[in-house]
């Protein structure tokens, strides 16, 4: 059984403490400086042997648990963003401690095996002009930003596998979208938990694909995943990189 630490006990701290059971895992300590029921700070005592870490904190903070977990050689999934920029220097520091370490923008299995179909499908209507590409996100009405971080990734895929499109417009066009321009829409309301979708459409046909979250359990099931998938190995990995391996 994966022994796991928690680093930050929001929402996500708690789907992913309800989960772990079935999944194999065991919570052995919870550290959150905002509750006074659990550790206020992430030390070697705290982490009470645990084999992984999983930080779903605050991406305020985020940085300072990297560096702590990276001092300590903790084994660790990260699964808060905002830190993202800083990644080749944190690869630099965890390479020397010959640790394991894993991260993602989003640890949806579903969306991260979606992706996957998009950049195939990207690549094959891309040889066919008489297709367009347009996509869009909704997310509930407390999100803060918008787009969304996944959307922002997900654009780049697309500009990535399409030789068409090299740029995204995210805001509101008053003007007809260029032909190189991918506008990719934000929309904000109600309490749905997240939708992601592409258009390829002509004068003929539309073909859509999307990805929609039902409940915050898909982020919980892939950190599970992840944590069980990272125990005995040493290395950098995405998301990505683990759903490479088992898919080969």
């Amino acid at each position: 059984m994966t022994k796991l630490c928690l680093i930050g006990y929001g929402k996500m701290g708690k789907a992913i403490h309800q989960l772990a059971p079935e999944k194999g895992c065991e919570v052995v300590s919870i550290i959150d400086p905002a509750s006074a029921e659990h550790f206020d700070r992430i030390t070697r005592e705290n982490l009470k042997d645990a084999d992984i870490a999983i930080d779903f904190s605050h991406p305020s903070v985020v940085l300072a648990n990297l560096q702590s977990l990276i001092a300590l050689g903790q084994n660790c999934v990260i699964g808060t963003t905002g830190w993202h920029h800083e990644l080749p220097s944190i690869i630099r520091e965890a390479k020397t401690q010959k640790m394991a370490l894993l991260y993602g923008a989003n640890f949806s299995l579903g969306m991260n095996l979606f992706s996957r179909l998009v950049s195939t499908a990207v690549e094959i209507f891309d040889a066919f002009e008489d297709y367009d590409l347009l996509a869009w996100e909704k997310h509930h009405a407390q999100k803060a930003d918008s787009p969304s971080g996944t959307a922002i990734e997900l654009a780049r895929l697309i500009l990535e596998k399409s030789s068409r499109k090299d740029s995204v417009v995210w805001d509101k066009l008053d003007r007809k979208p260029e032909a190189n321009e991918l506008h990719f829409a934000s929309i904000r309301g109600g309490k749905i938990p997240g939708t992601h979708a592409l258009a390829f459409d002509s004068e003929m046909d539309t073909i859509e694909l999307s990805h929609i979250v039902r409940s915050r359990n898909t982020f919980a099931q892939g950190a599970l995943l992840a944590a069980n998938w990272l125990c005995g190995k040493t290395g950098i990995f995405s998301f990505q990189d683990m759903i490479a391996e088992i898919l080969c």
